[in-house]
């Protein structure tokens, strides 16, 4: 956790030890190289409460405690070990937005980025979103078809960078780099 605040208070101090729990997280069955988006995986909920939500639960943020751990249930599901960085505010974190960053290791895919922020007083509770960011190995239209196959292509943002329509609140950019491709998922969980 990243404290940039001039004065320190506990229960930042708290969370940053708690931290260490959080990225010592191991999982033992590898993730399939795509999941369903996460709102659908969410209608199902996965009851588990994971270091992250706890941490989050710690540090006050309790409006958006379900919700964290919905998605991010959902972004370690199948995980061979992960880390995590929280952004949980000093002041007043039951009313702000929280953030986690995450370092993600599985089977397909050597390691993968993931961002998900949370934000409370929202129509539907709390509002999330998230994005996640992995380097395949192969082409980009390899990666399109063979691990976005229920996506549809729907051109590029400028020259370079494909974009994949997953529907309203699901979009996939591949962009090219070196042998191989990035791609960056893009989910509004509503």
């Amino acid at each position: 956790m990243i404290i940039k605040y001039g004065k320190v208070i506990p229960i930042l101090l708290s969370l940053c030890m708690f931290s260490h729990t959080v990225l010592a997280a191991e999982k033992e069955k590898p993730a399939p190289a795509v999941k369903q988006p996460a709102q659908q995986q969410i209608q199902t909920g996965n009851p588990s409460v994971n270091p992250i939500t706890q941490a989050v639960v710690k540090g006050g943020a309790l409006q958006c405690a379900s919700r964290v751990n919905q998605v991010t249930n959902f972004l370690i599901s199948g995980s061979q070990g992960m880390g995590a960085h929280l952004y949980v505010p000093a002041i007043e974190p039951d009313r702000k937005m929280v953030s986690v960053s995450l370092e993600i290791q599985n089977e397909n895919v050597p390691f993968a980025f993931a961002s998900a922020s949370f934000a409370p007083n929202q129509a539907n509770g709390c509002g999330a979103m998230y994005e996640a960011v992995a380097y395949w190995n192969m082409k980009c239209d390899d990666v399109a078809s063979k691990q976005f196959t229920g996506l549809k292509k729907v051109g590029s943002l400028r020259k370079e960078i494909i974009a994949l329509d997953g529907g309203p609140v699901v979009k996939v950019f591949l962009m090219p780099a070196g042998s191989g491709c990035v791609s960056i998922k893009k989910e509004v969980v509503q």
